[in-house]
């Protein structure tokens, strides 16, 4: 199974998160689609619900949730998500990967949507701690 590396953002402090997925928690993602809402507590937050924000695989092709279906496309891009024009009204083919989240996958960027009775701080403030022990 992939390994996946989750970036969580929280809204309300403005902090992002680095959790690393391992097989178990990163098949909870396979399947899903960006954009899409999901329950956190199989990544470890109970009571948390987080949305699906982007992705980029390994080679660094970034993901779009209006593409549908898996795998990788060539399409024309005006200036969005996987291109930024040079000059204005510049468009390109570029490789863009599709909404639904494989094991090619190496990153997944998430949000908060809603908050369970703990802070996030609580969950990643022992890493901190241990990390500063050392």
């Amino acid at each position: 199974m992939a390994d996946l590396k989750i970036v969580l953002s929280d809204p309300k402090t403005g902090k992002a998160y680095n959790i690393d997925a391992t097989s178990s928690i990163a098949g909870a993602l396979i399947g899903k689609k960006i954009g899409q809402q999901m329950s956190a507590d199989s990544l470890g937050f109970p009571g948390y619900t987080i949305e699906l924000t982007g992705a980029t695989d390994r080679t660094g092709i970034p993901a779009r949730k209006d593409l549908p279906g898996a795998g990788k496309r060539k399409i024309l891009l005006s200036d969005s998500t996987g291109f930024h024009e040079k000059y204005g009204g510049e468009r390109r083919r570029k490789t863009i990967r599709c909404a639904e989240i494989t094991p090619d996958f190496v990153q997944v960027n998430a949000k908060v949507v809603e908050y369970g009775e703990k802070s996030l701080d609580q969950y990643f403030a022992p890493a901190e701690t241990e990390a500063a022990a050392e």
